[in-house]
């Protein structure tokens, strides 16, 4: 519609050119309504169009070849509806107030060219239409440009209020999450690290301790630090000085000879820092799953890849053992607790498992890098 209007103004006051005159000054004026029509085409060129120098030069020229048909045929005047327009979809500010300005006294001069000028009283007459057609125009332009800015304001400050009601319902699930984590810190230090620090006094009293009594020892020891650490809200202890691959390793190389079972551990990709959450929540995985194969897989051999993806850290536990059905056999307690670890940080757990082929265990956790951590 915005291009269309021009056109069906241009073409009617033609048509009456045509009908009002002959000769040469026809010739001019629908050469003129030519090469407006030709220019009007260029707002068509968005590759041009989205220049700021080639809008202004646009609406220039136009403006121009409509005071020349203007000075020629004042009925020419009608199609200054046009230049409106065409000022406020062309002009940045402050040239939009210049430009509607040229365009309202082109108006005045299409509805003054009857009138004479011989006289003071007649040349005020005639600028008393000049400003009839200026000063309101530009006082429409001035509002609508102010009425834009408090749209804007508006606007700015309603995704403000979005971003921070965002904010605020973060900040209510972080102290979520912060109580619920206090509550399990109670609950592991009245009864997880007090029945560790029962079972490591007893295991001491042993008056002849085998190797079997020993490691039991040494394992109910590392399991008491690793529930002060929790309740401490520390990450785990192999994480404190190593990087993941080399926790992993360390982990990996005390359960094998824990278990008398050979672990190889991969680390594939190129590795980098991530979010302490994320290395305790993989880490955690892998302690988690080896236990698993300890307790219930019987397996001759374990393999555990760390691999670092484009935007994300994939950990794999495989072994070879009995393997489980998952459909039959579900989820136990340690899986349902992996997978609430990791999908907890937007990750995926997957496992693969048959009777006699080994069991897999898939953790994938986006790579949130160190400096994104809040």
């Amino acid at each position: 519609m915005v291009f269309i209007v021009p056109y069906a103004l241009l073409g009617i006051l033609a048509v009456i050119t045509s009908a009002e005159k002959s000769g040469p000054g026809l010739l001019t004026d629908l050469g003129l309504c030519a090469l407006a029509a030709v220019w009007m085409l260029i707002p068509l060129l968005a590759t041009w169009w989205a220049r700021p120098w080639v809008r202004t030069l646009f609406f220039t020229v136009l403006l121009a070849i409509t005071a020349v048909l203007v000075v020629r045929d004042s009925w020419f005047g009608f199609f200054v509806v046009a230049l409106y327009v065409y000022a406020f979809r062309s002009l940045p500010w402050p040239g939009r107030l210049a430009g509607v300005a040229g365009v309202a006294v082109l108006a005045g001069v299409a509805q003054g060219a009857g009138m004479d000028r011989a006289t003071p009283f007649d040349l005020a007459l005639y600028g008393a239409v000049l400003l009839a057609n200026v000063l309101p125009m530009c006082a429409f332009t001035w509002f609508l440009r102010r009425f834009q800015q408090q749209h804007d304001e508006l606007r700015e400050a309603h995704r403000r209020l979005e971003a921070s009601l965002a904010e605020n319902a973060e900040l209510a699930r972080e102290a979520g999450v912060r109580d619920e984590r206090q509550r399990m810190a109670r609950e592991i230090h009245d009864t997880l690290a007090q029945g560790l620090t029962g079972i490591v006094a007893q295991l001491q009293a042993v008056e002849r301790p085998d190797r079997h009594v020993l490691t039991a020892t040494q394992l109910a020891r590392e399991s008491l630090v690793e529930a002060r650490r929790s309740v401490e809200a520390l990450r785990p202890e192999a994480l404190e000085t190593a990087r993941l691959g080399e926790a992993l390793a360390s982990v990996a190389e005390r359960w094998s000879v824990r278990h008398e079972v050979p672990v190889q551990v991969t680390t594939t990709g190129t590795v980098r820092p991530v979010r302490p959450d994320v290395e305790a929540a993989l880490l955690r995985t892998a302690q988690e799953a080896l236990a698993n194969v300890a307790k219930h897989a019987a397996a001759g051999r374990v393999g555990v890849t760390l691999s670092y993806l484009d935007g994300e850290v994939a950990l794999d536990v495989r072994d070879d053992g009995t393997g489980f059905d998952p459909g039959v056999t579900g989820d136990g307690f340690g899986l349902v607790a992996m997978r609430q670890r990791i999908e907890g940080l937007a990750g995926r757990l997957q496992i693969e498992s048959e009777p006699g082929a080994g069991t897999g265990i898939s953790a994938c956790v986006p790579a949130v890098p160190m400096e994104a951590r809040t």
